[in-house]
């Protein structure tokens, strides 16, 4: 018997565990009516732990990948955040049509890399939109900070006593960065900010008429800073408080109703007279068109192409001009240089000649004449003799 009963506990806690694992939560939400849920990470902490009853839970970092059941995505009305794993994440939205979204949501434990999965269904219905709406930016917030109901609270108290009014409702809160924000500096005193939309039944109070005024709209588009005007500031948070350039009024009692759909037809063309054909367009002159694009760019190249011939061969110096610039000792030592090149050539064609003039003690390079050795071992004479040599008068003499 005592058998019995632990097979049935035993099979008791595993459907428990197993339709517990998969049980989903459900939402019911008027269209127009901001939502939120903190998604935290006790809940999914004991999924991560054997059921111990004298094993401490450890505070594992986690983080939460949501999407829309069978879509990679959320829709486009919700939006998920966690700031770090050892934060709870967030998911919110103001949904604008009826509908219905199933939404997963799965905790990673970056310790184990366990995962849990929670099933959410929200149902979205119909309900008439708040008629006054107003906008606000708060700069001394982020996301994270404002999601929280607590806060959403506070917030809601200072604007009901700007509006003069308890019938407020929070419509949206957005992120800055999604309105086109820049990241700020990860220094203290720097947030990201926050856009609070509220509406009511009730009509705008007189604080926030004067957003309409002109003076109101002079001073913020001079890009002054311009305070909340002393008999409308009601903000006891410091980090609550407006900015008053950036709120927006919106009367939705009289924006002008969306025009009805096109009415879709048969497809079929009515019967009717002849086809008219529209008549062939007016004949055009190319020619122009054809200076241009063609003459144009020929010509300009041409001019080039004769500069380019004039620099390369008009300005051209002739050998003899060059030759009669140079140095006599240095145009001897360039003839010798190529007549010693032109031989070594031409044996390199032979290996039967005798060997060359340039490899005997003393020779005549421009005659071929050779003289006997001296007998002298003196350096001051010269290899090459001068007497036989035209250019020997413009060799230095010592």
């Amino acid at each position: 018997m005592a058998g019995c009963g632990s097979w049935v506990f035993f099979l008791t806690v595993c459907a428990v565990s197993l339709f517990g694992a998969n049980a989903e939560i459900k939402f019911t939400i008027p269209v127009g009516k901001f939502f939120t849920y903190e998604l935290m990470r006790e809940t999914f902490q004991s999924d991560f732990e054997p059921s111990s009853l004298y094993r401490r839970l450890q505070d594992d970092p986690m983080t939460f990948k949501c999407n829309r059941q069978k879509y990679p995505d959320l829709p486009e009305w919700l939006r998920f955040t966690q700031r770090h794993p050892y934060d709870n994440g967030f998911l919110y939205g103001t949904p604008t049509s009826p509908g219905k979204s199933i939404i997963e949501v799965y905790a990673i434990n970056k310790r184990s890399y366990e995962t849990a999965r929670q099933i959410f269904v929200i149902k979205i219905v119909a309900e008439k939109m708040l008629p006054y709406q107003a906008e606000f930016f708060i700069k001394l917030r982020e996301i994270e900070k404002v999601l929280p109901s607590s806060v959403q609270d506070e917030i809601k108290q200072d604007l009901q006593k700007l509006w003069d009014t308890q019938a407020l409702e929070i419509v949206n809160i957005t992120n800055a960065l999604d309105r086109g924000g820049r990241v700020p500096l990860p220094l203290a005193g720097h947030f990201e900010g926050v856009y609070v939309k509220v509406g009511s039944e009730q009509y705008f109070s007189d604080c926030l008429l004067r957003v309409l005024t002109p003076e109101y709209q002079r001073q913020c588009t001079a890009g002054a800073k311009v305070k909340v005007p002393g008999g409308c500031n009601f903000c006891s948070i410091p980090s609550n408080c407006i900015t008053w350039c950036k709120t927006e009024l919106f009367d939705l009692t009289k924006q002008e109703p969306t025009p009805p759909a096109p009415t879709v037809g048969s497809g079929i063309l009515e019967a009717g007279g002849d086809f008219d054909p529209p008549e062939s367009p007016p004949s055009r002159d190319y020619f122009p068109d054809y200076i241009v694009t063609v003459i144009v760019p020929l010509i300009l190249a041409i001019i080039l192409c004769l500069l380019l011939a004039y620099i390369m061969y008009g300005r051209r110096e002739g050998v003899t001009k060059r030759n009669a610039r140079t140095n006599q000792i240095q145009l001897y030592h360039h003839h010798t240089i190529h007549g010693n090149t032109d031989e070594l050539r031409n044996m390199a064609g032979n290996r039967g000649v005798p060997p060359p003039l340039s490899t005997l003690p003393m020779f005549n390079s421009r005659t071929g004449e050779t003289a006997p050795p001296l007998q002298s071992d003196s350096p001051s004479i010269p290899l090459i003799m001068a007497q036989h040599d035209p250019y020997s008068d413009t060799l230095p003499r010592k």
